[in-house]
């Protein structure tokens, strides 16, 4: 027989072992739903009673659709009891993420996803709330009130907030339930019931993660109710009833340490003794072996380094770690696990540290010293909602990283203003992400000053700004190259800016002027866009009420390459107007007249029936 089959029998059982791993984590979430509904069903002594409780406080969140300067469609109105309930309908008074469906993942503007990511990490966005008082959760209702089924995962936290003194041990976060993104049929309120799981300590802290990959429209979430108990709640003798699969599985996360809360262990295990020779491992290509294991994900990749000497010398080969996405590990990483991940990150080009590091997780000095040895390779650094950034942190970052081309510090709104100023130092930037920061002026023009090789910029819902006409103005006259901008709710840009941007930025692609309430169409702003931008294949005039028939006309006649247009909330749209955009952009896909006036929904349902594949959004209130 040929040595090859041997070979071949090798790799496939290699490969058999990887997919059965992985078959059977994607499977536990179906396994253990009985388990759970079991031990949801726990009774307690009359003594200990139920208490229930709406969230006292919002204290954080990725995103949300509303300003940072009112309540309307932001994420506080979580807080307290409903607003809403049981109605129906697109309400102010609501919670919404920014985005929905997959919309922002076909724009210009959006960002290459990241190699490596765990199957099983679906969440897009999160909210985390406060109780009152510290229990053990029995039940998490999430009061939906318009387009459900975004919330993928329930998360509870050890730490009390309100608690005067630090805690006696690290925090730690422990998933009360989780399931893929489902397809929710109906568009109407419901009280979402999770069967959780139950955990050994009280919290008062809990988190929703959300994926609205699948949604028809944004989703609306009124208020969220913690049930539980103040003492332990002992488990009857029912949860004796678990899946032999289940318990194998926690088993071997547990016990055999292979899971993250074992992962700084298995980054610092080096010492391995002498084992069996490898067998025809040893007669494959280096490459060929390196290119099997880019198909696990980094807890997989350190047990396999505990087999034997040779997979553990690929496993920590740093062409391993071009790609390092550890933002599905947020939960768990920590200053331990950065110092055991620096000696095989040390050619790490994408670095993805989003939502990590908070609640004294990762502090200063554990970034600093992982970005000086790991950071002079970088172009991309995603640290979206890392909230332990400081100053000294944006310092670093713009003295060991000279290569760095994408920057993304969305709703980092924890970081003091001056820490910006460092970011004008990158001079080779090319994308940029301020979404929901403290950026001043100042900073900013000195950042659009230096950087003028910028593709993608994000000032949605910064704040701090003063007059985005000088932005505008600068933008113009400095980044030529700019294929995207973000300016959702900037409060008082003008005409002046807009037409400072239009002639100085003609490759914009994508435009979001949603919110912004100081731009009339009276003055020609919207049409002398669409005349000088013809490239627009993204344009969000979100609640401009001035937004008019010659308008839309320009953009037909112009903007042929259009793909996505909002223009929510007008009243001077017609129906006529519409129906020639809609025949010249032959490539729109995505229409929102939602509460525009004139559109009524037979105007819509024959806008369906003659332009089957644009999907136009038609919001409504009860």
């Amino acid at each position: 027989m040929s040595p090859v089959f041997p070979m071949l029998t090798v790799l496939t059982m290699f490969y058999y072992l990887c997919l059965r791993r992985r078959a059977r984590t994607a499977a536990r979430g179906e396994m253990t739903n009985s388990h759970r509904t079991i031990e949801s069903n726990s009774r307690t002594s009359p003594l200990n009673a139920e208490v229930v409780q709406y969230a006292k406080e919002v204290v954080d969140f990725s995103s949300h659709y509303g300003s940072e300067n009112s309540m309307s469609y932001t994420m506080w109105n979580l807080a307290g009891v409903p607003n809403v309930f049981p109605s129906s309908g697109d309400f102010t008074q609501t919670a919404v993420f920014r985005t929905y469906g997959t919309w922002w993942d076909q724009c210009p503007s959006a960002s290459l996803p990241f190699k490596r990511t765990p199957p099983d990490f679906q969440s897009q966005d999160y909210v985390e709330l406060t109780f009152e008082q510290q229990v053990y959760p029995t039940a998490v209702h999430v009061l939906e009130t318009y387009h459900p089924g975004a919330v993928i995962r329930i998360l509870a936290c050890s730490a009390n907030p309100y608690s005067p003194s630090p805690p006696a041990e690290v925090s730690r976060w422990e998933i009360l339930w989780s399931e893929r993104p489902t397809k929710v049929n109906a568009s109407q309120a419901r009280q979402f019931k999770p069967c959780i799981k139950q955990i050994n300590f009280p919290t008062n802290l809990i988190r929703l993660e959300v994926n609205s990959s699948l949604l028809d429209y944004y989703t609306e979430l009124d208020a969220v109710v913690l049930h539980g108990m103040k003492d332990k709640p002992l488990l009857s003798l029912k949860t004796s009833l678990i899946d032999m699969n289940d318990l194998e599985e926690d088993d071997y996360e547990e016990k055999d340490g292979c899971g993250m809360d074992n992962l700084n262990k298995k980054l610092s295990s080096t010492a391995l003794g002498e084992g069996p020779n490898n067998g025809y491992f040893d007669k494959l290509p280096y490459e060929l072996i390196q290119l099997i294991l880019n198909h696990l994900t980094l807890p997989d990749l350190c047990r396999l380094a505990q087999t034997c000497k040779l997979l553990n010398q690929h496993c920590y080969d740093p062409l391993q770690y071009i790609h390092l996405n550890l933002q599905p590990y947020w939960a768990k990483l920590n200053d331990t696990s950065l110092e055991f991940l620096q000696t095989r990150c040390t050619l790490v080009q994408w670095l993805n540290l989003s939502w990590t590091g908070n609640r004294g997780f990762i502090s200063v000095a554990g970034f600093s010293r992982f970005l000086k040895v790991c950071g002079s390779e970088l172009v991309r650094l995603e640290l979206s909602c890392s909230h332990f950034l400081n100053e000294t942190c944006l310092e670093i970052i713009s003295e060991t990283c000279p290569d760095l081309q994408e920057l993304n510090l969305s709703s980092c709104d924890k970081l003091p203003a001056q820490a910006f100023n460092h970011i004008a130092k990158l001079c080779g930037l090319k994308r940029l992400v301020l979404y929901r920061t403290k950026v001043e002026q100042t900073a900013l023009l000195s950042i659009l000053n230096f950087c003028s090789e910028l593709q993608h910029l994000s000032l949605g819902s910064c704040v701090m700004i003063e007059d985005y006409d000088v932005i505008a103005s600068m933008i113009g006259a400095k980044c030529k190259k700019l294929r995207t901008l973000d300016l959702w709710r900037c409060k008082n840009i003008t005409e002046n800016g807009i037409a400072e941007l239009a002639s100085g930025c003609p490759l914009l692609e994508e435009l979001d002027l949603g919110w912004c309430p100081t731009l009339q169409s009276s003055t020609g702003c919207f049409a002398k866009l669409a005349r000088q931008l013809p490239n627009l294949q993204k344009l969000f005039l979100t609640a401009n009420r001035s937004v008019c028939d010659t308008d839309i006309e320009e953009l037909a006649c112009n903007c042929t390459r259009l793909r996505q247009l909002d223009i929510l909330g007008t009243r001077m749209v017609s129906p006529g107007s519409l129906r020639k955009l809609l025949e010249s952009c032959k490539d729109l896909s995505l229409l929102d007249v939602s509460f525009c006036s004139q559109i009524d929904n037979r105007a819509v349902l024959e806008f369906n029936g003659s332009f089957p594949k644009v999907f136009i959004k038609k919001s409504f209130t009860q």
